[in-house]
């Protein structure tokens, strides 16, 4: 039902502008419930949006998107698909960047991650290609048209996921993470009256 592997911090990230969901690199960061304080993200709720549709926009609802990880292979993957040189965790909006587990956004709801300090996140699910991300690329390769279009579509997959801080505490690039899978048990077959 578990399973543990190991991966690297290879950037920790942050938004700290509201006018753009790039994040920049930092020496470190204080998790917090909430997530990295001064983050775009940051916060236990937020409001309601495109992707939370059943509710009206704007509705007060708890944020499930407080941290963004990605892994730097599935940055290299979406870069190939793309036929670029490189697409950089910081275009993605990500807050943690791993290396050495090349299919985090594989990862089930309710898989962990755990940093040195007992920092931990716990993932909500995978992070769905939009075609903001794209814009960003689109505007380092603006020789090679199409990107941001492509960059939805291509990116299913791969573009990490999301988490809540489910215990607060330091993370430092360097550093070697846990990362314990979740692999639930195969579902009985519902039964609905």
């Amino acid at each position: 039902m578990w399973k543990e592997y190991e991966a690297a911090v290879q950037a920790v990230l942050v938004a700290r502008r509201r006018d753009t969901f790039v994040t920049s690199r930092v020496a470190e960061a204080e998790l917090d419930y909430g997530g990295i304080p001064g983050d775009l993200h940051f916060g236990l709720t937020k409001r309601a949006g495109a992707r939370e549709r059943m509710y009206p926009r704007g509705t007060e609802i708890f944020n499930r998107r407080q941290i963004t990880v990605v892994s730097v292979e599935e940055c290299a993957a979406i870069a190939e698909k793309l036929g670029v040189e490189t697409v950089l965790p910081e275009w993605l909006g990500a807050n943690v960047a791993v290396k050495g587990f090349p299919n985090l956004t594989q990862l089930r709801e309710g898989s962990r991650i755990v940093f040195p300090s007992g920092a931990g996140l716990l993932c909500e699910g995978e992070n769905q290609p939009c075609i903001h991300p794209g814009k960003v690329i689109q505007e380092h390769y603006p020789d090679t048209p199409g990107l941001a279009n492509r960059f939805v579509r291509l990116a299913m997959g791969l573009r990490g996921i999301v988490c809540i801080v489910e215990r607060p505490g330091k993370i430092a690039p360097g550093e070697t993470v846990k990362i314990v899978a979740y692999h639930p048990p195969k579902p009985k077959e519902p039964v609905f009256s």
